[in-house]
């Protein structure tokens, strides 16, 4: 039953990241975690393989249609794949499994759960938050993006989102879209399908820096990934008929309540 269960949220997961491009791999670790019982490092390296695999799924659709821009893979994406596979090949492996803080003692896995959990927080607040395009913010966005400031900036935010995904294992839409839009001016379907890729690339690299530091369960993680890529090819089919300005914010209030649950858990309960 509750193998079932993880099933059918690593579904709808897939289906999320199709119809909006990010957001829902934010909630493959906490399904890993709660509801499969894999601890929260094991969790973030099956989520880096699953939401890789099935991102680079959708991602294929929106290459068909060219809604990718290979400029923002370049500018963007190679800062950020770099900084991830450093991360889970150098950075976790060498992380004690207690950490003494403030006089106290937290475990490897808290610690991962607590960052995620504020990870899931900023993610649900960038998605209920809506920005009005003729607002004095957008403006300065925009001259922000048109500045000398702003490549190195979107290197400086592919190495940040490179180190999130490679930690928590969570693929960053929530961040790639909105660089994309704002400096890199793509339109939102073309940022969502070049969000897919660049999740997909970061994922997948990010993966391969765990082999050999831990052991796989390559049977479980093909089975439960291919349940993703199909509701991932659902998502993109209906991405045209549903509208993700309007679904984005619905989501955002869930993984609101998600990342706050997750927070309570780790610090109360445990």
């Amino acid at each position: 039953m509750i193998t079932i269960l993880g099933f059918i949220a690593f579904l709808i997961i897939g289906v999320i990241l199709g119809l909006i491009g990010g957001g829902g791999s934010i909630l493959g670790v906490p399904v890993l975690v709660y509801i499969l019982n894999y601890s929260a490092e094991e969790a973030t390296t099956y989520s880096l393989f699953i939401v890789g695999l099935t991102s680079l799924i959708g991602a294929i659709s929106y290459l068909r249609k060219g809604e990718i821009s290979g400029e923002a893979l370049y500018e963007f994406a190679l800062a950020s794949l770099v900084s991830v596979f450093c991360v889970r090949k150098f950075v976790m492996p060498a992380i004690p499994d207690q950490i003494h803080i403030f006089n106290g003692v937290i475990s490897k896995d808290i610690l991962i759960m607590v960052l995620f959990s504020l990870l899931i927080l900023s993610s649900s607040v960038s998605m209920i938050r809506k920005r009005k395009p003729g607002s004095k913010s957008q403006v300065k966005w925009d001259e922000f993006a048109r500045s000398p400031l702003g490549l190195p900036f979107v290197i400086l935010l592919g190495i940040a989102v490179g180190f999130i995904t490679g930690f928590v294992g969570a693929g960053g839409g929530f961040i790639i879209v909105p660089v994309l839009i704002f400096f890199l001016r793509l339109n939102f379907k073309k940022a969502i399908g070049t969000s897919l890729f660049i999740i997909a690339i970061n994922s997948l690299v990010g993966f391969t820096g765990n082999i050999g530091n831990q052991e796989i369960n390559w049977v479980f993680l093909i089975s439960i990934s291919a349940m993703s890529i199909v509701g991932i090819t659902l998502g993109s089919m209906f991405s045209g008929k549903v509208s993700p300005k309007k679904l984005k914010p619905a989501f955002g209030w869930f993984t609101l309540v998600v990342g706050i649950a997750v927070l309570v858990k780790e610090l109360v309960f445990n």
